[in-house]
């Protein structure tokens, strides 16, 4: 069952961007951006936890989810240790993905030789 829930949910907010990209004509990057933040403020409203909890990784892999993760980590932060929690708090708990991202892609552009586009 929590395959079908995360595939429900993945699959609306995946609907969602490419009704962004296609009829306003948005930029990809404005995009990405639009749900970093939406994942930001859903999590601060507190709507953003349970969805995760209910849906599993189709709420959690999406940029929307990164998004509720730094909120998560902020708060948690500033709580435990006041004003300097809001610079530590989104960069300690968005530290493990963005590495391995960086890790990951500079590995993948050894081994496929990007170009760029002209």
């Amino acid at each position: 069952m929590i395959y079908l829930k995360a595939f429900i949910v993945g699959g609306c907010i995946c609907t969602l961007v490419q009704i962004f990209l296609d009829h306003p004509r948005l930029m990809p990057g404005r995009v990405m951006v639009l749900l970093v933040i939406t994942g930001v403020i859903l999590g601060a409203l507190g709507i953003y936890g349970p969805l995760q909890e209910w849906a599993g990784c189709g709420a959690s892999v999406p940029l929307s989810g990164f998004g509720y993760n730094l909120s998560k980590g902020v708060m948690e932060a500033v709580n435990d240790e006041g004003f300097i929690g809001l610079f530590k708090g989104g960069l300690k708990a968005a530290a493990a993905g963005t590495s391995s991202a960086l890790v990951f892609s500079y590995l993948a552009s050894l081994i496929f030789k990007p170009k760029m586009k002209s």
